[in-house]
């Protein structure tokens, strides 16, 4: 049975070109971020959870309860895992970066508390928390080119136009060689499977390698040379 929404999926894209100039103003407002994406969510995320929810994964998750967000937390954890896994891949680059899962609580905790159903809650939670595993598993940094690539990849798999919109509206400004490395995420992120069902705890233990040939993730070579 579906879960009922409670949100407002309304589009608004004035809310969203503001906040899109205002990132373009102050690239670490990361608010804004989540103001776009809330802005022009519309059905995007009654959709992905629908499909959430009829997955054998999905399934389990929520009867499970479970919070990915305690997973990520635990880096003694995350630190004992082999060299070369997903997790420990993760572990690595949060601490280069000098981040913590809960930062993006705290980034998108005032923008985001429409009444919805526990269930729903729980699906938007993993898929926040879930953000940096994102990096991880397509090779794409957190410099600004990085995550405009990032935004294309996921893009194909959220459907979110708030994701479109920034990459439209950073289209003009972009070099050649960016504009190359933006066009193969987005082909790389209808190749590859869905990333909003995956069972991330249970892909941490495993060898990144192996996880993106499984999942179908190509390598991102345009950004690579860009970044080279």
């Amino acid at each position: 049975m579906t879960t009922a929404f409670a949100s407002d999926t309304r589009l608004h894209p004035l809310t969203a070109i503001r906040a899109v100039k205002a990132l373009f103003a102050n690239g670490e407002d990361t608010r804004q971020i989540f103001v776009i994406f809330r802005a022009l969510r519309g059905r995007s995320g009654v959709r992905a959870f629908q499909r959430f929810q009829a997955s054998p994964t999905g399934q389990q998750i929520l009867r499970d309860r479970r919070t990915l967000l305690a997973t990520l937390e635990d880096r003694t954890a995350l630190a004992a895992l082999p060299a070369g896994s997903m997790g420990r891949a993760y572990f690595d680059f949060m601490e280069a970066e000098n981040l913590s899962a809960n930062g993006l609580v705290q980034a998108s905790s005032d923008w985001d508390n429409d009444p919805v159903p526990p269930d729903v809650s729980l699906f938007r939670n993993r898929m926040r928390d879930a953000h940096d595993l994102t990096h991880i598993l397509t090779g794409y940094g957190r410099d600004p080119l990085g995550e405009l690539c990032l935004l294309a990849f996921m893009y194909r798999h959220s459907k979110n136009l708030g994701q479109a919109l920034i990459v439209a509206m950073s289209w003009p400004r972009l070099p050649d060689a960016a504009r190359r490395a933006v066009k193969q995420a987005w082909r790389n992120g209808s190749k590859s499977q869905w990333f909003q069902n995956l069972d991330f705890e249970a892909l941490l233990p495993r060898p990144l390698e192996d996880v993106r040939r499984e999942l179908g993730i190509a390598a991102p070579t345009a950004y690579q040379a860009v970044m080279s």
